[in-house]
C-alpha cells in the first residue's frame, strides 16, 4: 500500500490532465489515493468523466518517477505541497491556475497575514537598490513578509534586503530545488533557509533553469502574495508580466517612480499612467493603502483547546475572513457534506465561529 504523498506525486505524473481538471477530480475524490483506487466512485460526480479521466494509470514508469522523486526528497530535506494540504497558500489556491502541487524546502509558512511581492529589472541600478531599501525598511515592522523570485537584480536585493531588515522572505525558483539559478545567488538561498524563510518550485527536483519556466514561477509569486511591488522596471520584461498577472488576481499594485531620463523607470511609470499601479516613495505609503497601519493580529498556535484538528483546519481558514459554505467546502475537500455540516454546528456552539447572512460563516460578526 502506497502513501497519500506517493498518490499525489502520481498524479501529477500523469498525462493529457489539465490542471482544473485535476482539481475537479480530487474534489470529487477526496484524496489522491481514492482518485487510482477508486474511481467509478468520483466518476460519477463529474459531468465530463471520459476527459477527466484521461492518463491516470498507475503504470511502472510513473511507479518508478515517483519512487525516485521520493527518494531525493528524503535526501535533500524536500518537502511537498499539495492542493488538499490545510497549509497550501489560500491567497494562491483562490487563482484559476493556482499549481496543484509544489515542491519547497524551509519554514513552509505561506500564510502569513501580510504577503507582498517585490519584482523587477535584473538589470537593477543603485537607485532602484536604494529606494527599494527605503520602501522595505518602512515595512520592516508591520509584520510583512515579501515574495521573489531570486533572480538577478532587484530579486536579489529583495531577498538582501528583507534579511537584513529581518523581514520573512520566499524565494519562488524557476528551476527544480536541485540547484539555484543564478549560481551566484546559492549563499543567498541558504540564508534564506537558515532565517526562517522558504524556497520554493512547481518543478520536478533536477528540473534545469529555462526561459519557458518563468511565466509560471511568475503567477505563483503574484498569486502567493496580498499585492506587487514593482521596485524597477523598463516598459517590457517579466516584472511587467507579473504586476499584469497580479491585477488579473485583483491583487493591489504598487511602483516606485523613477527618472524620466531613464528608461529602466518607463514600466513603473508606465502602470502608474494607466491606474494599473499606485505610486509609492516610502514603506509608509503602502502601508496606509494596504490598511496595514495597524499590527496584524498574531497567528494563535492553539485557538481553542476544545476544538479538534478538523475543527482548527476550519477555523484557521476563516481566520482570512467570511466564507460561504461552497468555500469552506472546497478548502476542506476531504470532508463530506454531511460531516462538514456537523463540524460547523459544533463550533457555532462552542463560539468558535458564527453563521452570517448568505449560508457564511466568519471568526468575528
Amino acid at each position: 500500500m502506497h502513501t497519500e504523498i506517493f498518490y499525489r506525486i502520481a498524479l501529477s505524473k500523469s498525462e493529457g490532465i489539465g490542471k482544473s481538471a485535476l482539481k475537479q477530480i480530487l474534489t470529487a475524490a477526496g484524496s489522491a489515493q481514492n482518485v487510482f483506487e477508486f474511481p467509478e466512485s468520483w466518476k460519477r460526480k463529474l459531468q465530463n468523466r471520459k476527459r477527466c479521466s484521461v492518463g491516470i494509470r498507475m503504470t511502472d514508469k510513473i511507479k518508478s518517477l515517483v519512487e525516485r522523486e521520493l527518494s531525493l526528497m528524503e535526501k535533500y530535506n524536500v518537502h511537498y505541497c499539495h492542493y488538499l494540504d490545510p497549509a497550501y497558500p489560500q491567497r494562491l489556491k483562490r487563482c484559476p491556475d493556482a499549481p496543484v502541487s509544489f515542491y519547497y524546502k524551509g519554514s513552509g509558512d505561506f500564510n502569513r497575514p501580510r504577503m507582498l511581492a517585490v519584482v523587477g529589472t535584473r538589470n537593477s541600478t543603485a537607485y532602484g537598490a536604494k529606494s527599494l531599501g527605503k520602501v522595505l525598511e518602512g515595512l520592516k515592522e508591520s509584520g510583512v513578509a515579501t515574495v521573489s523570485g531570486l533572480a538577478y537584480g532587484i530579486d536579489t536585493i529583495a531577498h538582501e534586503e528583507s534579511l537584513k531588515l529581518g523581514i520573512p522572505t520566499v524565494s519562488v525558483l524557476g528551476n527544480g530545488l536541485h540547484t539555484v539559478y543564478p549560481y551566484s545567488n546559492k549563499d543567498l538561498s541558504e540564508r534564506i533557509l537558515a532565517n526562517g524563510g522558504t524556497l520554493v518550485s512547481e518543478f520536478d527536483f533536477d528540473t534545469g533553469p529555462d526561459r519557458m519556466n518563468f511565466p509560471a514561477r511568475n503567477r505563483i509569486i503574484a498569486g502567493m502574495s496580498d499585492a506587487v511591488l514593482v521596485a524597477e522596471s523598463a516598459s517590457k520584461g517579466g516584472s511587467i508580466i507579473t504586476a499584469n498577472i497580479a491585477s488579473s488576481y485583483n491583487r493591489d499594485i504598487f511602483a516606485i517612480p523613477g527618472s524620466i531620463f531613464d528608461e529602466m523607470h518607463d514600466g513603473c511609470h508606465e502602470l502608474i499612467r494607466k491606474n494599473v499601479a499606485a505610486m509609492v516613495t516610502s514603506g509608509s505609503d503602502l502601508l496606509e493603502m494596504m490598511n496595514w497601519d495597524s499590527a496584524p493580529k498574531p497567528v494563535q498556535t492553539q485557538l481553542f483547546p476544545e476544538l479538534s484538528e478538523e475543527e482548527e483546519t476550519i477555523y484557521r481558514f476563516l481566520q482570512q475572513g467570511r466564507k460561504n459554505v461552497d468555500e469552506i467546502s472546497e478548502h476542506c475537500a476531504s470532508f463530506s457534506p454531511s460531516k462538514l455540516a456537523g463540524l460547523l454546528l459544533a463550533m457555532e456552539l462552542k463560539g468558535a465561529i458564527f453563521a452570517l447572512p448568505g449560508k457564511s460563516y466568519g471568526t468575528e460578526l
